[in-house]
């Protein structure tokens, strides 16, 4: 079978073309795809960023998409290199959905070296573009392209962007859309992050715990019994302290558990790499209720 054969259509106004995208300024009216296209009718997050990125944008696109595909979300990208692939691959890593919005044809693989990120999602996920089979990808299609990204989604998340970023084309039309824009920070000092932080300073949600991209979803990032699963005796007590109490301070905690800070410390360590809690300013804050 020819790709082409497996490129499919759908026209606005039809039954089952994507419901947020149909609600924006100027919708595509046909869309292209390969694959599963219903899984846009779940809850959509764009993870977006740019092409040249730094280990920590990496890891950190990796771990918010597969956060999110953890939670049933669908993890929209534009498959390029950098941010966008990693965000694929964390989705399709912890077994959930993940769209890739193309700025070709469905039948064309750009950039060509993600030719095997782009069977697997044409085989585990979806493929759609606005372009017709045959497309090549033109500079100038990928500013239009992006207004499909954040379109689609109920939130649109920068995680590493240069000033120059297209990433931060998409944010800009996200806000236009109506939709939350929210952004990682990053090292004042480096190039990399300077798009990202920009957008924060400009009204962006901040992300200071990768579970906070699951609030404006409605989300309820853990149980009870989620937590009582995954934590030690201890680091329960403290988990239950927090959720019925709310924000605490170090000695606070540490008057009601009965231990020392240097016994407390390490245990809320621990809890924070795990995702459970997070500090500032002194204080110690649950970050998955």
């Amino acid at each position: 079978m020819k790709e082409t054969d497996r490129i499919q259509m759908i026209s606005l106004g039809e039954a089952g073309y994507p419901s947020r995208l149909a609600e924006i300024k100027n919708p595509p009216n046909q869309l292209y795809y390969i694959g599963n296209l219903k899984m846009l009718e779940q809850p959509c997050a764009a993870v977006i960023g740019s092409r040249t990125t730094t280990t920590y944008g990496r890891n950190t696109g990796t771990a918010i998409a597969k956060r999110l595909a953890e939670h049933g979300v669908t993890v929209v990208s534009g498959m390029a290199t950098g941010i966008d692939s990693c965000a694929h691959n964390g989705a399709l890593g912890a077994g959930g959905n993940t769209a890739a919005v193309l700025g070709c044809g469905a039948d064309v693989c750009y950039p060509p070296e993600n030719d095997g990120l782009k069977r697997e999602l044409e085989c585990k996920g979806l493929i759609i573009t606005e372009y017709a089979p045959g497309t090549r990808a033109e500079r100038y299609n990928f500013p239009t392209r992006n207004r499909i990204i954040s379109g689609l989604c109920e939130i649109t998340v920068v995680v590493q962007a240069r000033n120059r970023s297209g990433s931060l084309i998409t944010a800009e039309l996200a806000a236009e859309q109506g939709r939350e824009v929210m952004a990682v920070p990053g090292n004042i000092d480096s190039q990399y992050n300077l798009g990202n932080n920009k957008l924060i300073k400009e009204g962006a949600t901040p992300i200071i715990s990768i579970d906070d991209v699951l609030e404006p979803l409605g989300l309820r990032r853990i149980s009870a019994e989620m937590a009582r699963h995954k934590l030690s005796d201890t680091e329960y007590e403290i988990f239950h302290l927090l959720e019925e109490h709310g924000e605490m301070g170090i000695d606070e905690v540490c008057y009601h558990i009965g231990k020392e800070p240097a016994y407390i410390n390490p245990v809320i360590s621990v809890m924070e790499m795990k995702g459970f809690v997070f500090t500032a300013l002194g204080k110690i804050f649950l970050a998955n209720v």
